[in-house]
């Protein structure tokens, strides 16, 4: 086929194929809701009951597949880890030992990879859950426990290529993964520590106390203070406020770019006016152990872009704003 052929493209009838697929693929993950069963069951509590580690093997397509199930499980509390059948077969097999539990996927169940260090898993007393769909197939009838991921069709117009039935197979990895998730009572900071380099780690992990400007770098001034004061505070600090504190520096109000506006428009005397008279009292704050995500949901809740931090007496200990959660990118 030349560049010129490929380049005629049927707009119409890409559509309807695309949606084709999507549509047969969807049928295929709808038809494994009814036919999930006990087995399935018996699948969780295998793992769970495992003394060793979940290996999740497989060849081609389904080799593809059993790897990022190995990846979602353990991401999600179930130490796992992918062996690919043939690399098994030639020394990889020594990574798998008696205590753990074999996931073989394999969509014809007959793949000859797995069915050579089948036998061999389960003489060291492994234990075999297989993924297949063909629950006559070889590889169906060695598993402790079978799950049937037979699909009607493949997506392929020729019904050749592997599409519905790799998709039903990574939707049944996925409800085990997140079955064996809730099973462990694994949290959202579970989750975080086993990302810790990406967005959600840093939004699970990180603290109020990580990202804030300690006290000696909050621009603030007295209760007392006049109104000359806290702008000159302001404009030094680079915040767009200043903290206004009074006896054992507790927090008495803010005082920010929006209240001086107001200042302004009210006629205020910048050399005699008290700042106290045109602060915000009861300003938002939060808590220096308090995760940072937290502090960015109260100032959007809000719709302020400071917070100050204060301890358990209401001191001041610190300060924030967006530029600051921005910059450790928490947001």
């Amino acid at each position: 086929m030349s560049q010129t052929d490929a380049a005629k493209v049927d707009g119409a009838s890409t559509l309807e194929l695309g949606r084709r697929v999507l549509r047969i693929e969807a049928q295929a993950i709808e038809a494994l809701i009814d036919r999930l069963d006990e087995a399935f069951v018996s699948a969780v509590e295998m793992i769970l009951a495992v003394r060793g580690r979940v290996v999740v093997s497989g060849i081609g397509k389904s080799g593809h597949i059993a790897r990022k199930i190995a990846a979602t499980l353990a991401s999600t509390g179930t130490p796992a880890y992918f062996v690919h059948a043939a690399e098994a077969n030639h020394g990889d097999l020594g990574m798998i030992a008696g205590d753990d539990v074999l996931i073989a996927l394999s969509n014809s169940g007959e793949a000859e990879e797995l069915l050579t260090i089948v036998p061999l898993i389960k003489r060291r007393g492994g234990k075999l859950i297989a993924i297949t769909g063909n629950a006559s197939s070889s590889l169906a009838r060695e598993a402790d426990v079978h799950l049937d991921g037979r699909v009607a069709e493949e997506a392929c117009p020729l019904n050749l290529a592997p599409t519905a039935s790799t998709t039903a197979a990574l939707a049944l990895g996925d409800a085990l993964a997140v079955a064996l998730l809730d099973a462990r009572g694994f949290s959202a900071e579970d989750f975080a520590h086993s990302h810790p380099g990406g967005a959600l780690g840093r939004r699970l992990l990180t603290h109020v106390s990580d990202v804030m400007r300690p006290l000696e770098r909050v621009p603030c001034v007295a209760e007392g203070a006049i109104m000359k004061d806290a702008l000159l505070s302001m404009t030094r600090g680079g915040m767009g406020m200043t903290a206004i504190v009074g006896d054992g520096n507790r927090v008495a109000g803010i005082f920010t770019d929006g209240d001086l506006r107001r200042a302004i428009e009210r006629g205020c005397n910048f050399t005699a006016d008290p700042v106290r008279d045109f602060m915000t009292r009861n300003p938002r704050t939060v808590r220096p152990e308090a995760l940072a995500v937290e502090a960015v949901e109260r100032m959007d809740s809000h719709r302020i872009s400071q917070l100050l931090v204060v301890d358990g007496n209401c001191a001041l200990v610190g300060a924030l704003n967006t530029h600051d959660l921005m910059q450790a990118r928490v947001i």
